[in-house]
């Protein structure tokens, strides 16, 4: 199934009425934006999404990459789409205006690109990198190298890349061996190798910016030894046009199990002599601004988790109203009904449905702290936003993501066996997702980043400056008196509880048994993903209460918020309490055996 709807009415009322649109449009720097502007983008976004990327979904994964003799072949219409993607400006919406980009909010920005990603998640890599390279030379390039490669980045004219993992160093990166040479012209030699490069080698455009992590000569050991470099695929002359091929190839391509359409590149630097680079930023300290291309990159992957869920509810949900099979439950009626009429088909699609729209409402709320973050007038804002989406970014990545491997899969479930045949299009969306709780940093490592320094390095209070704000919206639900808000009041507050009771924990704890206490950091993180998703579904339904009382806009859409808030409070929320003993005593039994007893 080629189809994909952007769900424009849900993303509007998420920005509208949970991610303060109207707040982020009156931020310094987006005068020029209003609503009726956000609306446009939207609906072209929308339609482009899926016109021209969505039928290439199925093309990329059928037909895939192809590598011969260092270069690469993406598939068929991939190049062309690019093309009118670069034309048509997208690849600017949320770049400075300085380097030619559009200068709009993340939070416009990232609804866009969840349509990219869910119509096509394997070409959407390709800007999502180049995004991430963008922001990394902004803030930390000279003016000589914002000046040669910057433009052009953000035009969408050339690509970016991130090379950080290498065969001897995955996520551990103070084992990086890629050396560089300083040259008398100020340049560097690169010499190494690097792999899962993504986008690393492709004919979509005419050159490559690579963004690589190496070694000087009198570099410290590990990662406070790393530096940054640009390694084009082709010199740039001062004149800004491409000069001579550097030595930096493409060895290979990887054979992968989803993301067809996106080329996994290893990448050989140096195996003639050496690949021209030059310095990003200070010396050693290439990490500390690869940080910068990794935060972007996981809350991308984050967005990938959402628009894959979404895309996997959509064919579930079409197929679950054409397929017709079995007898309705509650008519005596001999004609057999749509799948969609058994309850337990139901009660998929309302956990597809329900937990999309959390996501979706967690990650634009953070989307827009990042806006207030960096354009808030006032210090103590950007402060503030900056504390409340470092603390969620690992959470984004890492709970959308694994929720996104249970929808694709409960995707497959509600299709049947024909769930499990490549032609349904429902397999592809289950072997997709299987990557994204994988790279940029597994579910694992962003636990461990949620536990440590974001919660037990602040003495948990960022973490309980959350539960207060969660809390702090109990007041309001009590005065609804009608039993869905009773049923969500009380799993939001018994939620609050837990997740206020495990950052006790985490903080009493870490310091001396950090061992035991990170064995439940995976558990702790989608304890936070699924009570910051409470919180969300909280707020929709208060808001389309609003809306219904004052008798305006789609009353079944808003009664179907309040039943989706309803739905999660029983269903989701209800997981809470055992994620909570699971953090607080699980810990010492996942430590009990020896390596010989595994």
């Amino acid at each position: 199934m080629n189809q994909y709807t952007a769900p424009i009415r849900d993303m509007q009322f998420v920005m509208q009425e949970l991610a303060g649109l109207d707040q982020v449009l009156a931020l310094p720097g987006y005068e020029e934006a209003d609503r009726d502007l956000v609306d446009a983008i939207l609906e072209e976004a929308g339609k482009f999404a899926g016109e021209v990327l969505a039928p290439l979904n199925r093309v990329g994964d059928t037909e895939g990459c192809h590598w011969e003799s260092g270069h690469v072949t993406t598939a068929p219409g991939f190049k062309e789409a690019y093309r009118q993607f670069v034309e048509s400006g997208w690849n600017g919406v949320a770049c400075e205006l300085e380097f030619g980009g559009q200068g709009l909010p993340r939070l416009l920005s990232s609804a866009v690109r969840e349509m990219w990603k869910a119509s096509n998640m394997a070409f959407s890599l390709c800007p999502m990198l180049t995004q991430g390279a963008i922001e990394a030379l902004a803030l930390n390039g000279s003016a000589e190298l914002k000046a040669r490669f910057l433009e052009k980045m953000v035009s969408g004219e050339w690509t970016g890349t991130m090379n950080l993992t290498e065969p001897n160093a995955g996520s551990d990166l103070a084992a990086v061996r890629t050396r560089a040479e300083p040259q008398a012209d100020g340049s560097y030699r690169i010499f190494g190798q690097k792999i899962f490069i993504t986008y690393g080698e492709h004919d979509m455009t005419d050159n490559i910016v690579h963004l690589v992590l190496a070694r000087l000569p009198d570099a410290p050991a590990g990662v406070k030894g790393i530096s940054l470099f640009v390694v084009p695929k082709f010199l740039v002359n001062a004149d800004g046009s491409l000069g001579e091929r550097n030595d930096a190839w493409c060895a290979s391509i990887e054979h992968k199990m989803g993301i067809h359409g996106s080329p996994t590149a290893v990448m050989i630097f140096g195996e003639n002599g050496g690949a021209t680079g030059y310095l990003v930023g200070e010396a050693n300290r290439g990490l500390e601004y690869m940080f910068v291309m990794m935060n972007e990159a996981r809350f991308g992957v984050g967005l990938e988790g959402l628009a894959i869920g979404e895309r996997a509810y959509q064919q579930a949900l079409a197929y679950a109203r054409e397929r017709v099979q079995g007898k309705d439950m509650t008519s005596r009626s001999p004609e057999s009904v749509a799948i969609i009429r058994h309850p337990d088909v139901r009660r998929m699609l309302m956990l597809m449905k329900s937990k999309i729209e959390a996501m979706r409402a967690l990650a634009y709320v953070v989307a827009a702290s990042l806006d207030h973050a960096h354009q808030a007038s006032a210090a103590d804002e950007r402060s503030k936003h900056q504390a409340f989406a470092d603390l969620l970014i690992p959470v984004v990545k890492g709970w959308l993501t694994e929720t996104a491997n249970e929808l694709a899969s409960i995707g497959v479930q509600v299709h049947g066996g024909m769930g499990f045949i490549e032609e349904t299009g429902a397999a592809q969306h289950f072997r997709d997702a299987r990557i994204i709780n994988i790279y940029e940093g597994t579910t694992g490592i962003q636990a461990l980043d949620l536990i440590g320094r974001k919660t037990a390095r602040d003495g948990g209070a960022a973490a309980k400056g959350l539960v207060a704000e969660i809390l702090a919206l109990d007041s309001q639900l009590a005065e609804q008196a009608d039993a869905d808000f009773t049923v969500i009041r009380q799993a939001l507050v018994e939620g609050a509880a837990e997740m206020d009771d495990c950052v006790d924990y985490i903080v009493e704890n870490f310091a001396a048994n950090a061992a035991e206490v990170a064995a439940g950091s995976v558990p702790y993180l989608m304890l936070v993903g699924i009570v910051a998703g409470g919180w969300q579904m909280a707020r929709a339904a208060l808001a389309a209460r609003r809306r219904l009382d004052e008798g305006s806009g789609d009353a079944s859409f808003y009664r179907a918020k309040i039943a989706a808030a309803r739905f999660y409070s029983e269903h989701v929320m209800t997981q809470v309490a055992g994620l909570s003993r699971t953090v607080r005593e699980g810990g010492k039994s996942v430590l009990m055996l020896g390596d010989e007893q595994f």
